[in-house]
This record gives structure tokens, C-alpha cells and sequence, in this order.
């Protein structure tokens, strides 16, 4: 089984407690929105530990370098089967000035043409409300624990 590690990082915006998410880049989801975005996360290399991995995966992904204290959530598996592992922690961070490592594909399909695109095109802070409609559906389980680690 595939596995990924990721943060979720949050912080208080007048006495509200926001989400940090990132939509994936690249043709496949310029046209989707809700339900799309995610935690900046990625896949283990082999041997790593997966907290390392998450703060790997984040840097790349944003620029930005999470700090500790990390606080473990439950792993959630997606619809392909995915097992993804996640850390919350505390941080702050523009959304507006992420910077993302990339890949190369070819598109359109079957036209020999390679191009590049960022592997997060757009990242936002978000309320509880709207990081449940935009996020993907099975990692909205990372937000509801993390509501509840910070009530206790």
C-alpha cells in the first residue's frame, strides 16, 4: 500500500482557528475546486521516517519550514487506497507567495509536447466551514481531530 505523510498547519485569525491547504497543480485539476484540496503531502522515500517526509513534502510544496511541536493525527485511507499520515502544528505562513517544486508531463495528451506545471498552483488559509467543502473528503477527518486535540 502507498503510503504519504503531510501537515496540516493551523493558526488563529481573531479568536478562529484557520486551515492551511493547497490545491494541486497542473492540467488535470485547473478545473476543480471543491473537494480537490489537500494537505501539503507526499510520499515516503524509502527508509525515511514520515514525520520527515511531511516536513519534506511541505517545504517543497510551499517553501515554507514547519516547526514543532508536531501533534499525530489519525491516518485516514483515500478512495484509491492510499494510506495518508498526517502531523497538525502551528504556523503561519503568505499564501499568496508559496513557491512549489514542479513536474514535467506531456499535454495535451499524445502531442509529444512536455510541459511544466507546480506541483501546488494555489494554497489558502481557511475556516472551518470552507476547508470542509474544498478539501478532500476523506481528509476532512484531519480537520474535525484537530478541532478536537485543540478544545481539550
Amino acid at each position: 500500500m502507498k503510503q504519504s505523510a503531510g501537515i496540516l498547519l493551523y493558526r488563529m485569525n481573531d479568536g478562529e482557528i484557520q486551515f492551511f491547504l493547497v490545491h494541486p497543480g497542473g492540467p488535470f485539476f485547473a478545473k476543480k475546486n471543491e473537494g480537490w484540496w489537500t494537505i501539503p503531502k507526499g510520499e515516503l522515500l524509502q527508509n525515511e521516517l514520515p514525520l520527515d517526509a511531511a516536513v519534506r513534502e511541505f517545504e517543497e510544496e510551499t517553501g515554507y519550514s514547519p516547526k514543532g511541536p508536531f501533534t499525530e493525527l489519525q491516518s485516514i485511507t483515500q478512495k484509491g487506497g492510499k494510506k495518508v499520515l498526517c502531523w497538525a502544528a502551528k504556523g503561519d505562513l503568505d499564501d499568496g507567495t508559496i513557491t512549489s517544486n514542479t513536474f514535467e508531463m506531456e499535454w495535451p495528451p499524445k502531442s509529444g509536447r512536455k510541459q511544466i506545471y507546480p506541483e501546488v498552483d494555489k494554497a489558502g488559509w481557511f475556516a472551518i466551514e470552507e476547508a470542509k467543502i474544498l478539501i478532500n473528503e476523506r481528509q476532512a477527518a484531519f480537520l474535525e481531530e484537530l478541532l478536537t486535540v485543540l478544545k481539550t
